[in-house]
C-alpha cells in the first residue's frame, strides 16, 4: 500500500466504493441511453467515458492494490495498442475492430478465471460457488474469444463469408457442449485443474464451430450476439472478483447486445435459433429462373444520366450500403444531398437495419458526414414512400434491396424484409462490378425494367453526380 493509499484508507470503506461504482454504473446507463439516438450519441458516449474514468480512478486507490508496476504497465500497453488502432482504423473496418475487441474481452475473462481457479486450487479452498463462477466465466469467455476471431476473419476476408458446414455439425456442437459442462462440473467437484483446462479447450473449439456455419448476411446479428456474450463473460468475472461495477457493466452490455440481436433477427425475419444453426448466406442450390433468364437484360447508365433524372425529380431516396463505406463516399453523398435539396428536391435516406457489417453502420457513416438526422429514415418508416418516389439512388447496397426476398421462394433471402426500392419510378444502382452481395445471392433488381446500373467507385461517381448537378 502506498502512502497516498494509507492516508485515504480511513475514508475508503466498502460502502464508499460501492457508492462510487453505483454512480459510474448510472453514467454507463445514461451513456447507453444516449447511444439510442444519433442526436445524443456523442453526449452519451462522453457520459460513458466519464463513468469509466471514475471507475478506473477509484479502483486504483483501492487498498487491495499493493503494486502499481504491473497495473500501469498493462494500462500503458493497452493504451498504445488502443490508440494506434483507433487512429488507423477506417470506418469500413469498424465491424472488424468491434469483433476483435470482443475477443479481447473473452480472453480476459478466461485468463482471470484461470488465475483465480489456480489460486483456489493451490490454497485448497473448497468454495463451490466461486468455482462455479470461475467455470461460467471461463466457458463464456472462451466461446466469445474464438467466435469473435472467426467473425473478424469473415469480415476481414481472411475466411470466406459463406457458411462452412458439414454433416453432423449441430450434433458435434451438442457433444462439445455436454463434454464441456461435464468437465466443468468435475472441476467444481474435484478441484482438478486439468478438467478446467480441458473444459476451456472444448469451449474454444465450440466458439469456432458455432460461428463458421453462419453466413455473411447474418454477420450483423453475429456481431451483436458476440457483444452480448462478451458482456455476460464480464459479468461472470465480476461475480468471481466480487466487483460490483464489473457486474453492472457486464449486465448492461450483455442485455443490450441480446436485445439488439433480437431486433436484428426481427429485421431479417429470422429467429435467433436459425441464426445460430447457420446456413443463411449460401448460394442457392438452384439458380432461380428469373435470375437465369435476366442475364441479358441489364441496362447501364452514366453518372450524367442519373444527375439529369435526379435534378428533375420531385422526390429522391438514397439507399446507402457497404459499398459506400468501402469507398468512404459519405461526404460526397452529403454533397449530392445538399445540391439536390438546394434545387428544391425532397431527399431522404433509407437505412436497412442490417446494411453494412454491423448494426448502425450506415447511421454512423452518415452522422460522420453531418447528414441531418431528420433526413435519415429506418425501413419501417420509409418503405411506403418508395412507390411515390421518382428516383432511388442505391449506393453500394445489394441484399437489402433484392426483390427476391419477397418474390422468389427459391432464394436464400426469401422472407427477409427489404427496402422496396424496386417500386420507385427509376432506380440507379452504383456498383463497382456485377459481383453478388455479401450473402452471395444474385440481385434481380439489377435486371428490372426501371433499373439502371452506374458502374464505378462510389466516391468518384458521387463526386461526379454532385459536380454535374451544380452545373
Amino acid at each position: 500500500m502506498s502512502d497516498f493509499q494509507a492516508q485515504l484508507a480511513p475514508y475508503l470503506t466498502a460502502d464508499i466504493f460501492a457508492l462510487v461504482y453505483l454512480f459510474a454504473g448510472i453514467l454507463f446507463t445514461l451513456g447507453l441511453k444516449g447511444l439510442a439516438n444519433p442526436e445524443t450519441a456523442r453526449s452519451g458516449n462522453m457520459r460513458a467515458m466519464v463513468g469509466m474514468a471514475i471507475a478506473i480512478g477509484v479502483t486504483l486507490i483501492n487498498p487491495a492494490v499493493v503494486s502499481y508496476i504491473w497495473v500501469f504497465a498493462a494500462m500503458g500497453i493497452g493504451a498504445i495498442i488502443g490508440i494506434s488502432m483507433a487512429l488507423k482504423v477506417s470506418m469500413t473496418s469498424m465491424p472488424q475492430l468491434v469483433a476483435i475487441l470482443h475477443s479481447f474481452v473473452g480472453l480476459a475473462a478466461v485468463l482471470v478465471a484461470a488465475g483465480l481457479g489456480l489460486l483456489h486450487v493451490a490454497e485448497g479452498q473448497h468454495d463451490y460457488v466461486l468455482l462455479t463462477e470461475v467455470f461460467v466465466g471461463a466457458f463464456i469467455g472462451a466461446v466469445t474469444f474464438t467466435g469473435s476471431i472467426i467473425a473478424f476473419g469473415k469480415l476481414q476476408g481472411v475466411f470466406r463469408s459463406a457458411p462452412i458446414s458439414f454433416t453432423g455439425q449441430h450434433f458435434l456442437n451438442f457433444l462439445l457442449f455436454i463434454a464441456m459442462v461435464g468437465f466443468g462440473i468435475d472441476f467444481i467437484m474435484t478441484f482438478d485443474f486439468m478438467s478446467f483446462t480441458i473444459m476451456c479447450v472444448l469451449a474454444l473449439i465450440l466458439g469456432v464451430t458455432l460461428i463458421i456455419p453462419i453466413g455473411g448476411a447474418d454477420m450483423p446479428v453475429v456481431v451483436s450476439m458476440l457483444n452480448s456474450y462478451s458482456g455476460w463473460a464480464a459479468a461472470a468475472t465480476g461475480f468471481t472478483l466480487n466487483n460490483t461495477l464489473l457486474i453492472i457493466t457486464g449486465a448492461l452490455v450483455g442485455s443490450s447486445g441480446a436485445i439488439l440481436s433480437y431486433i436484428m433477427c426481427k429485421a431479417m425475419n429470422r429467429s435467433f435459433i436459425s441464426v445460430i444453426l447457420g446456413g443463411f448466406g449460401a448460394d442457392a442450390d438452384e439458380q432461380s429462373d428469373r435470375a437465369a433468364a435476366a442475364q441479358k437484360g441489364i441496362k447501364e447508365a452514366a453518372a450524367e444520366d442519373a444527375s439529369f433524372m435526379m435534378s428533375g425529380a420531385g422526390r429522391v431516396i438514397i439507399v446507402p450500403g457497404y459499398g459506400m463505406a468501402v469507398a468512404q463516399a459519405q461526404h460526397a453523398i452529403k454533397e449530392v444531398y445538399e445540391t439536390l435539396t438546394s434545387k428544391g428536391v425532397e431527399v431522404k435516406f433509407a437505412i436497412h437495419p442490417v446494411a453494412g457489417r454491423m448494426p448502425g453502420h450506415m447511421n454512423v457513416l452518415l452522422a460522420e458526414a453531418d447528414v441531418p438526422y431528420d433526413a435519415v429514415f429506418e425501413l419501417e418508416d420509409i418503405n411506403n414512400d418508395f412507390s411515390t418516389t421518382d428516383v432511388v439512388y442505391v449506393v453500394g447496397a445489394n441484399d437489402v434491396v433484392n426483390p427476391d426476398a419477397k418474390d422468389d421462394p427459391s432464394s436464400p433471402l426469401y422472407g427477409m424484409p427489404i427496402l422496396h426500392a424496386y417500386k420507385a419510378q427509376t432506380v440507379f444502382v452504383n456498383k463497382r462490378s456485377m459481383n453478388t452481395g455479401y450473402a452471395g445471392v444474385e440481385n434481380s433488381l439489377f435486371f428490372r425494367d426501371n433499373t439502371y446500373l452506374v458502374f464505378g467507385d462510389a466516391k468518384e461517381v458521387a463526386e461526379k453526380l454532385a459536380a454535374v448537378l451544380k452545373d
